[in-house]
């Protein structure tokens, strides 16, 4: 069992990871991840921005707009899944969760 369990996390480890914003979660269990990174225009070597969108797999629908995620490449899912949902690293705070905390609050309060 101790090689199975070695070879799955070394299946795991393996493939490329990227970290990038949810821009859409829309869809069941898919996310829109915008991938942002820094690189020398070729003519110019000025430092330009690339964006790239990815579609990823979010089986538990974690991720939310806004939110900074890591995904991993995967088999293919879909006609445009390639990628799933590692993990979640940052979530900005909503407006709607603020107003909850503060309706807590002011009942805890009373």
């Amino acid at each position: 069992m101790a090689v199975s369990e070695q070879a799955t996390e070394k299946v795991a480890a393996h493939g490329n990871r990227k970290v990038g914003i949810v821009v859409s979660a829309k869809m069941a269990k898919t996310i829109v991840v915008e991938v942002k990174r820094k690189v020398a225009h070729p003519l110019y070597r000025r430092v330009v921005t690339r964006k790239s969108k990815f579609y990823a797999h979010d089986e538990k629908s974690a991720a939310q707009v806004g939110d900074q995620v890591s995904i991993v490449e995967c088999r293919p899912i879909s006609k445009l899944k390639r990628w799933r949902l590692a993990e979640v690293i940052w979530q900005p705070q909503r407006a709607d969760a603020v107003a909850a905390g503060s309706a807590k609050s002011k009942g805890s309060a009373t």
